[in-house]
């Protein structure tokens, strides 16, 4: 089959979108499968002046990345700190896209998958559709608008309906649609979406290059961490919605427990607030977004990982680093809304501990319950490992987008 991938991120940045979208076209390549994928330029999380040169000028450019061809559109880049501008950034890069999409080669792709939210991009695909013959594959990552407004980001209530129509009108136009769960899956349908056009895929991880690892690693050299030390992480996006303020709640609880050590590793709009709430807190530090390798690293180094979200997050949000905690061999502790699918998973795969959130007390009571349970904690990781082997591994996942393709290719057999 002939994919064309569209994603607002993609490596050399950091993060879930770029990472899942990579992955997945590496496993499609590997399959036999020509992908190519259109993408922006390189800004989300990197250091642009450490950049390869040829990210840092031009407008245009096509490269190839593990049999992946890839070409990036540069737009003008907008502050990612104000809504509205984020919003147009967003806006911007779909149209540029969809325009630069039909003059991209070949003509025709079997199928179109794209990565949302920005939900702009589902009417950048949905516009190249006939020009390239494709079947459209919506793939909803957060539930946008619902997200932001639980968040309170999103209240005007102009602005809500119109993008509730176009979430609508993406979820009913689209040739499918593959969401991480079931929870999303009924959002979905309440949204106008088709129950035959509507798929559970879970987001894969990639059992072959991320495994269990050492505890005594050189990221614990790096940061000079004794083997008696109880390391607890929390890596990703320093957001609105990860209530990191009850992580640091939860250390400043912890205190007196000299062994325990908390890493809160990322980058975000809440970052520096939360570092100055932290100021003096010997048993909490912090790091930048860490490149792919040195990521892993840090998980095996790590004796429990963190999942932290809002209790305002009330879209089932299954948050990626967990899997990626899971194929590390490394016991979760979730502090999050207990109705989504995501303590349903951390409990089905007995891998972890879940607490309601915005809770410090609780929290500290879970991380304390590991510390002095090691056996159970490393029992959790365990399975957590032959969990995600078992359901989220490249060869499941990818397998299951095949199936979808090849569902609604067939129908375009007889439509014509």
């Amino acid at each position: 089959m002939k994919i064309l991938m569209l994603s607002a991120y993609f490596p050399p940045e950091v993060g879930s979108a770029s990472h899942l979208f990579y992955d997945l076209g590496i496993e499609f390549v590997r399959r036999g499968h020509e992908v190519a994928v259109l993408t922006g330029y390189p800004t989300y999380n990197v250091d642009v002046e450490r950049l390869p040169v040829h990210y840092r000028s031009g407008w245009w450019m096509k490269e190839m990345v593990d049999g992946m061809r890839v070409v990036r559109i540069r737009t003008i880049g907008m502050p990612r700190q104000i809504p509205v501008l984020r919003g147009v950034g967003q806006l911007t890069l779909s149209m540029a896209l969809s325009f630069s999409g039909l003059f991209l080669e070949p003509k025709r792709f079997d199928v179109i998958l794209l990565y949302s939210p920005p939900l702009f991009l589902a009417l950048a695909a949905l516009f190249l559709r006939p020009f390239k013959k494709s079947k459209v594959v919506l793939n909803v990552q957060d539930l946008f608008p619902q997200s932001a407004i639980d968040l309170g980001l999103l209240r005007n209530n102009s602005l809500i309906r119109v993008f509730r129509s176009i979430e609508s009108f993406a979820y009913k136009r689209a040739d499918a649609v593959t969401v991480h769960s079931r929870g999303n899956k009924e959002h979905v349908l309440r949204c106008n979406g088709s129950p035959q056009k509507t798929y559970v895929v879970p987001n894969l991880v990639d059992t072959r290059e991320l495994t269990p690892g050492h505890r005594l690693n050189a990221f614990r050299e790096r940061e000079e961490i004794g083997k008696e030390k109880f390391v607890v992480s929390f890596a990703g996006v320093i957001g609105l919605s990860q209530d990191l303020d009850t992580v640091i709640d939860a250390a400043r609880i912890l205190k007196d427990e000299t062994d325990i050590l908390f890493y809160i590793v990322g980058d975000g709009l809440e970052k520096a607030r939360l570092m100055k709430k932290a100021e003096g807190m010997p048993n909490l530090r912090f790091l930048p977004m860490l490149p792919k390798k040195e990521y892993a690293e840090l998980l095996h180094a790590s004796d429990a990982c963190l999942a932290t979200l809002r209790r305002e997050v009330k879209t089932p949000v299954v948050p990626s680093k967990i899997l990626s905690i899971m194929a590390a061999g490394r016991a979760v502790i979730a502090s999050l809304p207990l109705e989504g699918d995501a303590p349903a998973i951390i409990q089905e795969a007995q891998s972890g501990l879940c607490v309601e959130p915005e809770n410090p007390a609780k929290l500290s009571d879970a991380i304390r319950r590991m510390y002095k349970d090691a056996d159970g904690t490393l029992a959790c990781g365990k399975n957590g490992r032959r969990f995600v082997e078992q359901n989220f591994s490249a060869d499941v996942c990818t397998g299951l987008y095949e199936e979808i393709f090849r569902s609604i290719l067939s129908k375009r057999g007889k439509e014509q």
